[in-house]
């Protein structure tokens, strides 16, 4: 086997699987309602990837190297017999880790049938326990509740330890961190601390929303000291810190503050099935046309060398280079292709 390298050196690894573009809330960092709205057009159920071609491409990519496989959305656990389709991942050489990003508020009821079917981890996104600021955050009237219930569910199936992403902004949530921090010191769940990202279009993101990472530490820290603790592995985009006390330890994704382009590993596959090579990509491969095609998997595996090898992306890095604020336009929506 010989691993996809591209221009920076950097391999690809990890393939986040978008397994449809609808969701059951409006973040308005990721899908604000004024955008997405009810005359809003997802993507036909008959242009959406087969589990069948999911599966194909990673058959395909993890003979090139990939061994981890995250699925997203949107809202995954929206999309039917889910756990089919972990069925088919999980037995295909190669691949060593099966995790899945959602809201959380389906969780409890797909859970067990999940871990059954080899789905390894979950993370849960959870911006606040607060429930004013919940549902400032994902504009929706769904339960803070059912989220926790997820959560719970998730732990006494075994898919964990479970992950909670809490991207942080300016005048929203950032006065719920420590409260998110208190509800799971001395539980097996990890929270993440997100800074607030300029994904996509329209989400109206400015810095001067974003809770930097230091700050975001020093609020945890003035009440529980913490020590800095070694990556788990290569490419990893959250630094880890520890409680001093011993009470469990939480991570920070400082991607505006602190790029970490120079390890991304990662690839992402939107739900209709084009390829994008960075988050803030504006462009994506059609691999679709391939799969309903007449092409082979050696073709198809010739393309993913292509566009991988050919792959320079860097956006957080020159964006943090930027002294004016601003952002790229014509990126790619978030509730596309995943976060």
């Amino acid at each position: 086997m010989v691993p996809n390298v591209d221009e920076l050196g950097r391999p690809l690894l990890d393939l986040r699987v978008s397994v449809t573009d609808r969701c059951n809330l409006r973040c308005p960092y990721c899908m604000p309602r004024e955008v997405f709205g009810s005359d809003f057009q997802f993507v036909p159920r008959a242009e959406l990837l087969s589990f069948e071609e999911i599966a194909r491409l990673a058959r395909i990519l993890a003979a090139q190297g990939v061994g981890k496989i995250r699925l997203t959305g949107g809202e995954p656990l929206l999309r039917r017999n889910l756990e089919r389709l972990v069925e088919m991942l999980v037995v295909i050489p190669g691949i060593e880790d099966i995790a899945l990003t959602t809201n959380g508020t389906l969780l409890a009821s797909q859970a067990r049938a999940l871990a059954r079917a080899g789905l390894g981890r979950v993370t849960v996104s959870l911006d606040a326990l607060d429930e004013e600021a919940f549902r400032a955050m994902s504009d929706s009237h769904l339960s803070l509740a059912r989220v926790l219930e997820g959560i719970d569910a998730a732990g006494e199936a075994g898919l964990g330890p479970v992950k909670i992403n809490m991207v942080v902004r300016r005048g929203v949530n950032e006065h719920c961190v420590e409260a998110m921090a208190e509800r799971f010191r001395g539980r097996p769940e990890i929270v993440r601390f997100i800074e607030y990202m300029d994904v996509g279009e329209t989400n109206g993101w400015r810095l001067d929303q974003v809770v930097p990472a230091s700050e975001i530490l020093a609020r945890i820290e003035r009440r529980w000291p913490l020590e800095r603790l070694p990556a788990t592995r290569a490419g990893e985009v959250a630094s880890r810190w520890a409680y001093r006390d011993g009470a469990g330890e939480i991570g920070v994704i400082h991607s505006v503050t602190e790029p970490f382009c120079q390890g991304c590993a990662r690839a992402r596959l939107s739900a209709e099935g084009r390829l994008y090579t960075c988050l803030f990509a504006s462009r994506g491969s059609d691999l679709r046309a391939l799969l309903r095609g007449r092409a082979g998997d050696r073709e198809i595996a010739e393309h993913l060398r292509e566009i991988w090898t050919a792959r320079a992306d860097r956006y957080s890095q020159l964006r943090a280079a930027r002294t004016d604020g601003q952002r790229a336009a014509g990126k790619i929506e978030m509730s596309y292709i995943g976060g």
